[in-house]
């Protein structure tokens, strides 16, 4: 099944409108389909399950991840800014 799509036009400040672009691109979509995706996501709930999933995550989990972050972190944290690497 094909689905007609319909234009429409929003206006938007430029600065949101330059941080949605740049969303849309670090997800390698374009600005419509990223926009698509918002709402539907946003209209089904599909977001909410997605936050609620990694709120449990961080929930379950926080504490190892905090460890790994610091313990990927440690080999740089003795770097003095111009020091020789």
């Amino acid at each position: 099944m094909t689905s007609i799509k319909k234009q429409t036009q929003v206006r938007l400040e430029e600065d949101v409108l330059a941080a949605g672009k740049a969303a849309a691109a670090a997800r390698r979509l374009d600005f419509n389909k990223y926009v698509e995706r918002l709402i539907i996501e946003d209209t089904t709930g599909a977001r909410a399950a997605g936050m609620t999933a990694a709120q449990r995550l961080i929930d379950e989990h926080g504490t190892f991840l905090d460890d790994l972050e610091h313990q990927l972190d440690a080999p740089y944290a003795d770097q003095r800014p111009g020091a020789a690497a």
